[in-house]
């Protein structure tokens, strides 16, 4: 199945999880394309200032790949700086959030497969 970006949905969340500005979502596959275990598979933008507020993963994992751009992750606790290149997984009860504490929009695919 070829999907092309014409064809992907497109949603804009307003202060998601409590966090600042708004999330786009590109929506690569949506779950009902999805034959697996997979409820996202998404490329998410974070505008300079946006962010994505904390919350829990529980009976799942989450994972961040940033594409571009730079930010700031809380894995459970732990402040990270974050860049092209970078994974980041979160699951089993565990937290994060991530804010683009850049000048330039933060952009990285976000994967949540269930347990």
């Amino acid at each position: 199945m070829l999907k092309r970006p014409s064809e992907m949905t497109v949603e804009i969340r307003e202060k998601m999880r409590g966090g600042n500005g708004n999330v786009k979502f590109q929506n690569i596959f949506n779950p009902d394309e999805i034959k697996g275990k997979c409820r996202l598979f998404s490329q998410i933008t974070l505008e300079p200032g946006c962010s994505i507020g904390s919350h829990v993963h529980d009976q799942e994992e989450e994972i961040y790949y940033i594409l571009s751009g730079t930010g700031t992750v809380n894995d459970n606790g732990v402040v990270k700086n974050v860049g092209p290149g970078d994974a980041i997984k979160t699951g089993d009860g565990e937290s994060h959030s991530i804010s683009n504490n850049g000048d330039v929009p933060l952009v990285f695919l976000a994967v949540i497969i269930l347990f």
